[in-house]
C-alpha cells in the first residue's frame, strides 16, 4: 500500500529549522504548513512569509492548511510565496467556494478541503470532484498534541467509499494524532497521506533522525500486522 508522509512544520524545532528541513528533504513526500489567524482557531502559527523563506531550500510540495476566518485575502500571498497546495475549511468559503477553487486552479495550485470532526462529508459534496485532496481532522484543529477522536475513522471510510464509487482522484489525508496507536486504524480505513506532528514524529526527547526511524518501524509494523486490512 502506497502512502505519503507530510511532516507538520509547526511542530519542528525552530531553533534547528535549517537542519531539520534538510533532513526532511530526503525523507518526506510533502511539507505541511499550518497558517492560523487566531480567530478561526484560537492559536497563531505559520504564515506566507514562512513559506517564502523555506521555498528556496526545498523541492518538496508545500501544502498549506489555511485555518482563517476569511481565506481569500491570504491566498494571493501564499501563491506568490510558492505554496503548491492550499487546503481550506468549507465553513470559511461557503459563500464563495467555486470562486476560491477557480482562483487556485487558475494559479496552477492543488486544491484541498479540510473537514473538522463535526463537519459532515456532505458539506463538500457539490465540489468534491474538483478537489485534489480531502483532509479529515481527527482532532479539533488549532493545537498540537490533542487526543485522537475515534469516530473519525468512519468518516475516512465514507470518503474512501465515495472516492471509489465515483471514480474520483483526490488524495485522502488525515491530520491529527497520527502515531503508532492509530496508524493501523487510519491506513485500514483508507488514509493515503499522514500529517506527522508532535505525537508521531517531532519529539523533544529524541533527535529527528532517530524519531523518523522509529516512526518508520511503527508504520511498517502497522502495515504488516495481520489485523491490517
Amino acid at each position: 500500500m502506497r502512502y505519503y508522509l507530510s511532516p507538520s512544520l509547526m511542530c519542528m524545532d525552530m531553533m534547528k529549522l535549517a537542519e531539520q528541513l534538510h533532513f526532511l528533504n530526503g525523507k518526506a513526500d510533502r511539507l505541511h504548513v499550518d497558517v492560523m489567524d487566531g480567530h478561526y482557531v484560537k492559536n497563531l502559527a505559520l504564515s506566507a512569509s514562512f513559506v517564502a523563506q523555506i521555498r528556496p531550500y526545498t523541492s518538496l510540495p508545500i501544502d498549506v492548511h489555511l485555518m482563517v476566518e476569511e481565506p481569500a485575502p491570504f491566498i494571493p500571498a501564499l501563491i506568490e510565496a510558492g505554496a503548491d497546495a492550499i487546503s481550506l475549511h468549507p465553513e470559511t468559503i461557503c459563500r464563495e467556494a467555486f470562486r476560491v477553487i477557480n482562483m487556485l486552479r487558475q494559479a496552477g495550485k492543488e486544491v484541498g478541503m479540510v473537514l473538522n470532526p463535526a463537519t459532515p462529508v456532505e458539506s463538500i459534496q457539490h465540489y468534491l470532484h474538483l478537489l485534489d485532496k480531502v483532509t479529515v481532522m481527527t482532532v479539533d484543529p488549532g493545537y498540537a498534541g490533542q487526543p485522537f477522536i475515534p469516530e473519525m475513522t468512519a468518516k475516512i471510510a465514507q470518503l474512501r467509499q465515495l472516492k471509489e464509487s465515483r471514480s474520483l482522484n483526490f488524495l485522502l489525508e488525515v491530520d491529527g494524532s497520527c502515531n503508532r496507536n492509530t496508524y493501523r486504524e487510519l491506513l485500514g480505513a483508507g488514509a493515503q497521506v499522514l500529517v506527522m506532528g508532535s505525537s508521531g514524529l517531532f519529539r523533544p526527547d529524541m533527535p529527528l533522525a532517530q524519531a523518523w526511524e522509529k516512526m518508520s518501524r511503527d508504520l511498517s509494523a502497522a502495515l504488516h500486522s495481520p489485523e491490517h486490512v
